[in-house]
């Protein structure tokens, strides 16, 4: 396995080609639904879809990391330099007969290649976006720009991934920017529906709407904290809940725990990682986890008071399976399922404070509008 050249460009034109093949379905798919409809309810079908598959690329990509398939393929952006396992079955069989349970397997091969294929797709499809927004939105061409140009940075961060073997702050960064991809996709789905359909702005009390901004914030930290406790293994540093190894405040490195420029298990100095810094980036991550906590149950109410009953009650579902997958993960030895609907509900989380905050407005900028109008007549 070390002597894979860790990037390997043969296979890159027979990738793009299969990235196009996928994204044929979809496109045809949104053309025959939207043939007598305008441009833009096409571009709407169409963000919809690259919606749905980045989240599902999360789903996958958290999928990936926890059966340890992250380095399934090596090399970057095949498999041994080929397109498919398929074409790398002699020096997978080789690499699997060397380390039985080692990083490399044909079932892990084909993980890491399937979620590889997916990103390819959801990248085709946003540049789509970007081409249809361009040549016939104009007025929305900025947002599928910024698209368009953070999945490149995205895909760079999943070639460092490989290439870097797993290093925990690029996989942590990757995570994050699969979900700043949520957000920007959310925005888009957003302002074209409003348009579209000549949607006004809902109104919300200025504390409201900086709540909402401010619970957005602590619960895209929280999901950064939680990718860097994933990105170190360091989940099962603490085995129960509330308390972590028998105390409320078990023995911690805070120094190592954040060392962030650092190869896998190790510290700065190429030495082994301490348990304690482990422990330190589960506990700080439990700790942090008030604050979204209390700006959510705060938020849950007064949305419903102010006309989103649903988005409220929907806000409180999310912050409770958070709370039972979190617990679940720690005190049931990090299980598959609850680690998945723990980063699947986050990156429903983000996408939720998105679609509030990209379709509703300070109470305050009536009055400020209001104020500006007279003025002007």
């Amino acid at each position: 396995m070390n002597e894979v050249a860790l990037f390997n460009a043969a296979p890159l034109l027979k990738l793009l080609l299969m990235a196009v093949l996928l994204a044929v379905g979809p496109l045809t798919w949104v053309w025959l639904k939207n043939r007598q409809s305008q441009s833009v309810q096409r571009v709407r079908h169409l963000t919809v879809i690259a919606l749905f598959l980045t989240f599902d690329l999360i789903l996958f990509g958290a999928f990936t990391r926890l059966s340890d398939s992250g380095l399934g393929c090596p090399d970057w952006p095949g498999c041994y330099g080929h397109a498919s396992p398929i074409g790398a079955t002699q020096a997978i069989e080789l690499a699997q007969t060397a380390m039985p349970t080692g990083p490399v397997t044909w079932h892990k091969a084909w993980i890491e290649m399937i979620h590889r294929y997916l990103a390819m797709l959801v990248g085709i499809l946003i540049l789509t976006l970007a081409v249809f927004s361009w040549r016939n939105e104009r007025t929305l061409w900025g947002w599928p720009s910024l698209t368009l140009v953070w999945v490149c940075i995205q895909g760079a961060f999943g070639a460092f991934t490989v290439t870097m073997k797993l290093f925990p702050a690029i996989v942590s960064m990757h995570l994050l920017g699969g979900l700043l991809l949520l957000v920007l996709l959310t925005v888009q789905w957003v302002r074209q529906r409003h348009i579209a359909d000549r949607m006004i702005d809902r109104a919300l009390p200025v504390a409201v709407y900086v709540v909402t901004g401010l619970t957005f914030l602590s619960v895209l930290i929280q999901s950064g904290l939680g990718a860097w406790v994933s990105s170190n293994y360091a989940v099962l540093a603490c085995d129960t809940y509330p308390l972590c190894q028998g105390n409320w405040l078990p023995e911690m490195n805070l120094n190592k725990a954040f060392e962030f420029w650092r190869p896998l298990g190790q510290d700065a100095s190429g030495q082994a990682i301490p348990f304690q810094a482990l422990t330190a980036i589960h506990m700080v991550h439990r700790w942090h986890a008030v604050i979204p906590a209390l700006c959510i149950l705060y938020l849950a109410r007064a949305w419903i008071n102010n006309g989103l009953r649903q988005q409220g009650i929907f806000l409180l579902a999310l912050l409770l399976l958070q709370f039972a997958t979190g617990i679940s993960n720690a005190v049931l030895g990090w299980p598959l399922l609850a680690a998945l609907l723990h980063t699947g509900s986050a990156a429903t989380l983000l996408a939720l404070l998105t679609w509030v905050l990209a379709s509703t407005r300070p109470r305050s900028a009536d009055r400020i509008a209001s104020t500006f109008n007279r003025q002007m007549l």
